[in-house]
C-alpha cells in the first residue's frame, strides 16, 4: 500500500513539468485543462508547415516575414504599384536619335565675334618693332567657318630700336627701316580644333584653335636712316597677305581671351643706300631700285565678344 502511494506521488511530480511547459502564452486564448505533450507540438509543427506549403497568405500586417505584408501597400495607395501593358509598350515607337555626347559648350554659327587687340610686339624684326591697336569683325557661316575684315592702326607706335641708332652713330652703318601706318585685311577663319582642359584645381575651361588667311592693304613707308636730313617719305599703301593662328579661351558662352600669330607679307619700297651727292634732293634716287619682299610676324593678345550673348541648340530630330 504504501509503495502504491510512492508510486502515485512520484507520477504526480513528474506530470507537473510536463504540463508547465505546454502552458499557452499570456494573452493567448487556450482551452481549459488542455495539455500539450511532445506529439501534439511535432504534429502542430506539420500542420503548419503544409500550410504554408501550401499557399496560403499570411494574416494581413503580419512583416514577420520576408516578402510578407508589400501587398497592403498596394491596396492602400494602388499608384504607387504601377502595372505596364507591356503589349502598349512594344508598340511604342523607338527614337532613332540617340546622343551619346555632351552638346557644345559654345556654338559659333550665326553669331557675330568682336575682337579687339593689342600688337604686343613684331617678332622677326630686331630694328624696329609695330605696336599698335587693331580690331576684328567676324561673322561665323558655320560653326568652324567665318568670314570677317580686321583694321590695324600703327602711326603714332612705331619704335626704333636703341640698338640700331648707336650702330649707325658709332659704326656710321644703317640698315633700311620701314614703319606702318594702318592696314585692313579680309579675312577667313576656319576653327579646327576645339575642347576643354583642367586648370586651377577645380576649373574647366573650353578653348578652340583656328586658322585664318586673307588678302588686303598695308600702308607703310622707308624711314630716312641713310641721309635724314634730305630725305621724306610718304606713306603708301600697298597690297598684303595675311596668315596666321589662333587659340581662344572661353570664359563664359560669349567672352574669351584670344591670342593669335599673324604674319603679313607684302612688296616693300625700301630706302636706296646710295645717295646722290649731286642733287640730293631728287626724290627718283631716294627709293632702292627693286622692291623687297617683307614679312611682319605680329603676336596680338586680346578678347573675344560673341553676340548674340545666348543661343539654342539646333539639334536633329
Amino acid at each position: 500500500m504504501k509503495k502504491s502511494c510512492i508510486g502515485l506521488l512520484i507520477a504526480a511530480l513528474g506530470a507537473i513539468p510536463t504540463t508547465g511547459f505546454a502552458q499557452v502564452k499570456v494573452g493567448a486564448k487556450a482551452e481549459a485543462g488542455a495539455t500539450i505533450d511532445a506529439d501534439a507540438e511535432g504534429a502542430d509543427a506539420k500542420a503548419g508547415g503544409d500550410a504554408k506549403a501550401s499557399g496560403d497568405a499570411a494574416p494581413a500586417g503580419d512583416l514577420g516575414g520576408e516578402g510578407e505584408g508589400v501587398g497592403d501597400i498596394c491596396k492602400i495607395d494602388p499608384s504607387a504599384c504601377p502595372v505596364l501593358d507591356m503589349k502598349k509598350e512594344a508598340a511604342r515607337p523607338i527614337k532613332e536619335s540617340i546622343y551619346a555626347v555632351q552638346q557644345l559648350y559654345v556654338m559659333r554659327a550665326r553669331r557675330f565675334e568682336f575682337y579687339p587687340w593689342w600688337n604686343l610686339r613684331s617678332l622677326n624684326d630686331q630694328f624696329v618693332q609695330h605696336p599698335g591697336p587693331g580690331v576684328a569683325i567676324n561673322y561665323y557661316i558655320t560653326n568652324v567657318l567665318a568670314i570677317g575684315a580686321n583694321f590695324r592702326y600703327y602711326s603714332p607706335f612705331n619704335v626704333d630700336s636703341a640698338f640700331n641708332g648707336q650702330v649707325r652713330r658709332a659704326a656710321r652703318v644703317a640698315v633700311p627701316l620701314n614703319e606702318y601706318q594702318w592696314g585692313a585685311s579680309l579675312d577667313f577663319s576656319y576653327v579646327f580644333a576645339y575642347g576643354k582642359f583642367a586648370g586651377f584645381g577645380d576649373f574647366i575651361f573650353e578653348y578652340d584653335a583656328y586658322i585664318m588667311g586673307g588678302v588686303g592693304a598695308l600702308s607703310t613707308r622707308p624711314i630716312a636712316v641713310i641721309d635724314p636730313d634730305n630725305r621724306n617719305f610718304e606713306y603708301e599703301p600697298k597690297l598684303a597677305f595675311d596668315a596666321g593662328l589662333g587659340l581662344r579661351i572661353f570664359f563664359s558662352r560669349w567672352f574669351a581671351l584670344n591670342f593669335a600669330v599673324k604674319d603679313y607679307g607684302y612688296a616693300e619700297k625700301l630706302e636706296n643706300l646710295r645717295t646722290n651727292e649731286v642733287d640730293p634732293s631728287n626724290k627718283k634716287d631716294w627709293i632702292a631700285p627693286n622692291s623687297s619682299f617683307t614679312q611682319n610676324v605680329e603676336l596680338q593678345g586680346g578678347f573675344s565678344i560673341f553676340v548674340p550673348f545666348s543661343f539654342d541648340y539646333r539639334l536633329p530630330k
